[in-house]
């Protein structure tokens, strides 16, 4: 296994990484790439704030004992997670739009949503300089829909959990 390794012509990160700045040769895509970091942090706030909001008043029904508002409450945090997916596609198709990677805004604007949702169905020629962008996009989309899923996974849970304890006993 060592002499495996020893005989790969591997580049140093450091210049690995240099090679690819070279080849995108594009300051703006630091900016996108900050954009993608802020993005993915306000929607880590926003998906905890809707999990924390849905076990409040899921606690406080319970408590009054008013059966069934916990799972409108779950359907709500579904409708505004899919709001938050659906805002940050368009936020990315604004600052595709403030770039001009695409001619037209409809093109913009169907280009980040296929990337973010990581369909690629569409035929987009980007310029060598916007040829890493559906990375990064789609990178964003991936994780974001993790977060997403991850918090409406628990909120299911509790939901199931309350529900089974819930439900009466039967005789052994």
């Amino acid at each position: 296994m060592p002499n495996l390794i020893q005989n790969v012509d591997l580049p140093s990160f450091v210049n690995l990484f240099n090679e690819i700045n070279a080849d995108i040769a594009n300051s703006q895509i630091w900016i996108v790439m900050l954009s993608a970091c802020l993005m993915l942090a306000v929607h880590a706030v926003v998906v905890l704030g809707i999990a924390s909001a849905f076990h409040y008043i899921d606690n406080v029904m319970s408590r009054h004992n008013i059966h069934g508002a916990s799972f409108l409450s779950y359907f709500i945090a579904i409708f505004l997670v899919i709001a938050i997916h659906f805002a940050e596609i368009i936020i990315w198709a604004y600052i595709c739009v403030a770039f001009k990677v695409f001619p037209t805004n409809p093109q913009t604007f169907f280009f980040a949503g296929e990337m973010y949702t990581t369909v690629g169905y569409g035929d987009y020629k980007l310029t060598e300089q916007w040829r890493i962008l559906p990375i990064i996009i789609s990178f964003t989309g991936i994780f974001a829909v993790s977060m997403s899923g991850a918090a409406l996974y628990t909120m299911m849970g509790s939901l199931i959990n309350k529900n089974g304890s819930q439900a009466p006993k039967q005789p052994s």
